[in-house]
């Protein structure tokens, strides 16, 4: 049995190592994060109800209200059948079960938590695994100052476009008014075309901020959310390991042996759901990577070329650039379709 236990597939055992003193270790932020994530699990009590009626009889402990002196007091209903209560007692006890196995596993989990916190425990650890999902971290950190950067050059171009266009418009009523001053009328057909091609743009940036959006906020968050779970299966994994372990290197007596067998079966069941996990987040940490390259490399070309041909005055191939990536500019002040053209 504990050549069963302690065999592990692309996984060790580390020690932490720490002398166990909670007054010399660092504060940890992530300490009362990993615990309200242990305590979030909790059972789901209102998926069934009890019948209040059920506690109304005169059964052993409870006085009834007949005995108690008073004119405004109403008779008792009669109790309700027998298999009533028994239902009643059926549910009862299947709630309270509930509530054991949560209370048990969030204890196991929680002392294994500090365990590790405090230097007193080991931890099951698979380290290409473990310096993937850092990576994936860092990565995502960095793509979401680039999304900010991407979205503040959105918000300032768009002011300067829509500084050029009252700008063009200011240009031309003054050429009218003034014809004897010609290069009013070159400046704003001047400011007009710059705002043009300022739109041309706008129209390849906003694509560019889109895409990295949901790179990062739907395709990376979705297999951090896979790596939550997965960190939470180790835990558990674990916590159960540990508790398996210490009743092996107890005494061998009935109960004993009993405790024992409820163990090994309980660890077994959270090792396949650590393993399975396990195996979910190396496929999606693959899957991501060559999503992520194949995005980049489009969403970087498309912003090379389309900020080349706007500062290079490049009309043409702006608008060829964003002919290249399917983008549709959407026509200034172009409304919603009707449900009838729609259909």
């Amino acid at each position: 049995m504990s050549d069963g236990i302690m065999s592990k597939a692309a996984t060790m055992e580390i020690p932490i190592s720490s002398n166990g003193d909670a007054g010399s270790l660092p504060e940890d932020d992530g300490l009362e994060q990993d615990l309200q994530q242990v305590m979030v699990s909790g059972p789901n009590l209102n998926e069934t109800s009890i019948v209040s009626g059920g506690y109304g009889g005169t059964a052993e402990g409870i006085i009834p209200t007949s005995t108690i002196k008073g004119s405004g007091l109403h008779q008792p209903h009669p109790g309700p059948p027998v298999g009533g209560e028994e239902v009643v007692r059926g549910i009862a006890v299947e709630k309270f079960d509930i509530v054991k196995k949560w209370g048990i596993n969030t204890y196991k989990c929680t002392k294994q938590l500090l365990s590790e916190r405090f230097g007193r425990g080991s931890r099951t650890v698979d380290l290409e695994l473990e310096t993937q999902i850092e990576l994936l971290r860092e990565t995502k950190r960095k793509y979401e100052c680039v999304l900010q950067l991407a979205r503040a050059l959105t918000n300032h171009f768009y002011s300067l476009v829509q500084t050029q266009h009252a700008l063009g418009d200011a240009f031309a009523d003054l050429s009218q008014k003034s014809p004897e001053l010609q290069e009013f009328g070159y400046n704003a057909e001047t400011q007009k075309l710059l705002c043009k091609n300022g739109e041309t743009l706008l129209g390849a940036v906003n694509f560019f901020v889109s895409s990295i959006n949901t790179l990062v906020n739907k395709t990376m968050e979705d297999t951090l959310m896979t790596v939550k779970q997965y960190e939470t299966a180790r835990l558990e994994y674990d916590a159960y390991r540990t508790d398996l372990e210490e009743l092996s290197m107890g005494p061998r007596d009935a109960s004993t042996l009993c405790r024992l067998d409820a163990a090994q079966s309980q660890f077994q069941s959270h090792k396949d759901k650590y393993e399975k996990l396990r195996a979910d987040v190396a496929i999606k940490l693959k899957f991501l990577e060559e999503n992520k390259i194949k995005v980049m490399h489009k969403q970087l070309l498309l912003f090379h070329n389309a900020i080349s041909a706007y500062f290079a005055g490049n009309q043409q191939q702006l608008e060829q650039t964003l002919k290249q990536f399917n983008i549709k500019l959407k026509t200034p002040g172009a409304e919603k379709p009707s449900w009838l053209e729609e259909q």
